[in-house]
C-alpha cells in the first residue's frame, strides 16, 4: 500500500507533526510506502488566484503546483490529512490546498445538464484532527455532526473517496505531554493498520483528468 500524509502546521515540533511522523513511521514498519507533504515547509500557496479561477471556469490549465499535488495523490492508495482543528474545521492552509487541488476535471466532473461524476473512488482518506477541547464538549455542541457534514461528506465523499477513519486527539493544550505521546504512538499504529486492512481500488485513475468542460462564471 502507498500513502500520502499531508500535514498542515507551521511548527515542526507541534503535535500535528508528531502524529504525522508517528503514522508515517508505522506505515513504513508495516511494509507500506509513504510520501509526506508538509504544506507549511513547502510554502504551498493556498490562495485561489486568477489561474485557479480560469481553470474552474474551463478556460485554463492546472497551475504547476496544483498539478504536482494531484500527481502526488494519484500515486497513493490512501490519503492521510493531519491538522489542528480551527473553528470546527481545518486551517486555511489545508482548506486552500483542497480548494485548489480538488477541482472539477480531476476530483469530480460537473457540467450543467450532464451526470455528475465522482473521480476519486479509488482513494481512501483518513482524517486525524488535533483538538483543544474535550470529547464531551464536542458531543454537546454538535461538532461531530458539523465535521461529518462539512468535511467527510462535503469534501471526501463528494469526490467519491472513502472515509477510512476519523480520529480526534482531545485536550491537546492541557493534557500531560507524556499521555499525548502515548496516544499519538497508538494512533500511528491504528491508522497504519487501517491502511493495510482497507484496500483501495488500486491502480491508475478510472478516468483521466479533463479540465476544459466547466463553464461556470463564479
Amino acid at each position: 500500500m502507498t500513502a500520502l500524509v499531508v500535514v498542515s502546521h507551521s511548527d515542526p515540533d507541534s503535535l500535528t507533526h508528531s502524529v504525522s511522523r508517528s503514522i508515517s513511521d508505522a506505515i513504513r514498519t508495516s511494509g507500506g510506502i509513504v510520501e509526506t507533504a508538509d504544506l507549511a515547509a513547502e510554502n504551498f500557496d493556498p490562495r485561489f488566484a486568477i489561474d485557479d479561477l480560469n481553470l474552474y471556469r474551463g478556460n485554463g490549465t492546472p497551475p504547476a503546483d496544483v498539478l504536482a499535488e494531484q500527481q502526488r495523490i494519484d500515486r497513493a492508495d490512501h490519503l492521510i490529512l493531519a491538522f489542528p482543528m480551527y473553528w470546527w474545521s481545518m486551517p486555511a492552509l489545508l482548506k486552500g490546498w483542497i480548494d485548489r487541488v480538488f477541482v472539477s476535471g480531476w476530483a469530480y466532473e460537473y457540467n450543467p445538464g450532464v451526470e455528475f461524476v465522482k473521480k476519486l473512488d479509488r482513494l481512501v482518506v483518513h482524517l486525524v484532527v488535533i483538538a483543544g477541547d474535550e470529547a464531551e464538549s464536542f458531543e454537546r455542541h454538535g461538532v461531530y455532526d458539523a465535521f461529518r457534514t462539512q468535511i467527510e461528506r462535503g469534501i471526501v465523499e463528494y469526490c467519491g473517496a472513502t472515509v477510512g477513519s476519523t480520529t480526534f486527539v482531545y485536550e491537546s493544550d492541557s493534557r500531560p505531554r507524556e499521555d499525548l505521546a502515548v496516544e499519538i504512538s497508538e494512533i500511528g499504529i491504528a491508522v497504519a493498520a487501517r491502511v493495510q486492512d482497507q484496500p483501495s481500488h488500486s491502480g491508475a485513475r478510472n478516468t483521466a483528468p479533463t479540465y476544459s468542460n466547466s463553464h461556470a462564471t463564479v
